[in-house]
């Protein structure tokens, strides 16, 4: 087994994060979409939360959390309150293309670094932004709960076109 030299040796390409990343973007919009109005902030199972404030969560962490990698900036000022869910899906739609475009203004040294994000959460770039990922994917896996017990065919976990 070779050994490391300190250097960080990435696995995947930047490009090739954000376009995964998209992927699952998309499918979790046509998740939101999926959902009765009346339902998106009313119903649960458990001690879950809605779906709806889920999408607003994902919503105040994934775009700010890349502009913060991008810019050093960490902006909290996203509200979290309860909206229609046309006007969700405007917010997600604004919210993935500023992803793809600032995105690109990440320099590739920038992923290893370490920073504080939203001056609460330390860790290294890239960690976060998995952080983000893995979020969305895990609150989309409980919208597909509440989907089922709706009665509502989720859309098919692999289509991410």
């Amino acid at each position: 087994m070779a050994s490391g030299t300190g250097a960080s040796t990435h696995v995947i390409p930047a490009e090739a994060l954000l376009q995964h990343w998209q992927g699952h973007r998309r499918l979790t919009r046509r998740t939101i979409e999926a959902f009765p109005e009346e339902q998106l902030f009313r119903f649960s199972i458990g001690s879950m939360r809605s779906f709806g404030a889920m999408a607003l969560e994902l919503l105040a962490i994934g775009e700010p959390l890349v502009r913060g990698v991008a810019t050093g900036e960490w902006d909290e000022s996203f509200t979290r309150e309860e909206r229609p869910k046309e006007e969700i899906l405007g917010l997600w739609d604004d919210s993935t293309a500023r992803i793809g475009a600032l995105w690109p203004r990440i320099p590739p040294e920038r992923f290893d670094e370490t920073m504080t994000a939203f001056g609460k959460y330390p860790g290294r770039a890239y960690d976060l932004l998995l952080y983000a990922i893995d979020n969305e994917i895990h609150h989309r896996g409980q919208g597909y709960v509440y989907l089922r017990a709706l009665g509502i065919e989720p859309p098919p976990f692999y289509e991410r076109e």
